[in-house]
């Protein structure tokens, strides 16, 4: 089945980089939108950055210039840069993508989260 597996949380602290990593297996066919999403403690997911599978990304108003997304379309894998990380950054990271697979037509699938902490 289709896993999208997530790696580089951490903690860091303000000012920090970090970079995260999602890349999608088992059966991937195709990969179209990938994207990042965070929540908080206590609040909503909510959307952080977006990448189409031609390559153009959006971003939340709250990270536009200390964020970065891109994607390897080879490899199935989406890249969050985080620069300049704020302790509002904190939050629980999830990797969700729209993928055609061996099993399923174009369907939505999520990662298992992976921990930011922005803390001093």
């Amino acid at each position: 089945q289709v896993q999208l597996v997530e790696s580089g949380g951490g903690l860091v602290q303000p000012g920090g980089s970090l970079r995260l990593s999602c890349a999608a297996s088992g059966g991937v066919r195709v990969v179209y939108t990938m994207a990042w999403y965070r929540q908080p403690p206590g609040k909503q997911r909510e959307l952080v950055a977006g990448i189409l599978d031609t390559g153009r990304p959006v971003y939340a108003d709250a990270v536009k210039g200390r964020f970065t997304i891109s994607r390897d379309n080879a490899k199935n894998t989406v890249y969050l840069q985080m620069n300049s990380l704020k302790p509002e950054d904190t939050a629980v990271y999830y990797c969700n993508a729209d993928i055609t697979s061996d099993f399923q037509e174009q369907a939505n699938y999520w990662g298992q989260g992976t921990q930011v902490t922005v803390s001093s």
